[in-house]
């Protein structure tokens, strides 16, 4: 995502001819999309987009599950904290 986010900032400055980016080579204003192609191609592969979502799906059920405790006051005393 920062990687867009910076393209799109490098972009724009490159197109409005605003600072030192207006000078730079195009292949070098657009090399961060380039470079998040090949990071979300990594995370996916790698299995790091899958790791993070079932980490946050995990949390969420844990949240859930000690909300549901604490309401019906089965909460442990050191989770009470």
């Amino acid at each position: 995502m920062y990687f867009l986010l910076i393209g799109v900032a490098a972009l724009l400055l490159k197109y409005m001819e605003i600072g030192p980016v207006a000078t730079l080579s195009w292949w070098i204003v657009l090399s961060p999309f380039a470079l998040a192609v090949a990071w979300w191609a990594w995370a996916d592969k790698s299995g790091y987009t899958k790791r993070r979502e079932i980490d946050k799906m995990a949390k969420r059920k844990q949240h859930r599950i000690d909300r549901q405790r604490d309401a019906m006051g089965m909460l442990s005393a050191k989770k009470r904290k």
